[in-house]
């Protein structure tokens, strides 16, 4: 199957949904399908767009069998709502040029955030005719309201807005939590439409030690 990842956060990004979209898309290659990320050029933490990928609008790369394919974006180290606005819509616009560069793929798996993303995936769906899925890792705008990150009432209005078109024109919403199903369903999606797929640990590494004589380092 070919496999198109559409997130804003990927490696190097070494913390947030970064790691976990990394591991996904990998880890789907070991599995024999075809993957292409879209992502932007990294900058988080420090919001800052990382030395090696300063002064490119488009580039692309491979690693361990993904090919990805970043843009570039106007990210800003002090957020606001126009800052917002400019990072946002320049991820929307320019990733959908490169999502267009490239095999068509047979399902388009898209983040939350960045919720904005939600236009060019839909107009993927059409244009490549395939179903999509937007896997849920914070209910927004409520968690950026809830936090202080959003504040300002039109912002968080066009942000509703965007919330609702994101659930409607995504073929299956995937969510990590139980609760995160009911407040779906509370704000109309169809529960044939939510799947709840727990984010997953390294077993092998996380896992559950002896009580006693554990060696602790300092």
């Amino acid at each position: 199957m070919r496999i198109l990842i559409y997130s804003y956060n990927y490696h190097p990004e070494p913390i947030g949904i970064a790691p976990l979209m990394t591991e996904l898309a990998e880890g789907l290659v070991t599995k024999g399908h075809e993957v292409r990320v879209v992502t932007a050029m990294p900058n988080y933490p420090q919001r800052k767009i990382y030395p090696k990928y300063r002064g490119q609008l488009f580039c692309e790369e491979e690693r361990n069998g993904v090919k990805i394919q970043r843009c570039y974006v106007a990210i800003h180290p002090n957020p606001g709502v126009v800052t917002r606005v400019l990072l946002d819509g320049s991820f929307s616009l320019l990733s959908f040029l490169q999502a267009l560069k490239g095999w068509r793929p047979d399902v388009i798996l898209s983040t939350s955030p960045s919720l904005p993303a939600c236009i060019p995936v839909a107009v993927l769906k059409l244009i490549y005719g395939c179903p999509t899925v937007l896997s849920l890792q914070d209910i927004l705008p409520e968690a950026a309201v809830r936090t202080g990150l959003i504040s300002n009432q039109l912002a968080i209005r066009i942000f509703e807005v965007l919330e609702k078109f994101a659930y409607a024109s995504a073929t299956r919403v995937a969510v990590i939590t139980d609760s995160f199903s009911k407040n779906l369903v509370s704000k109309g999606v169809p529960v044939s439409k939510i799947k709840r797929i727990c984010n997953w640990v390294d077993t092998n590494f996380i896992r559950p030690l002896p009580k006693y004589d554990i060696e602790l380092t300092h």
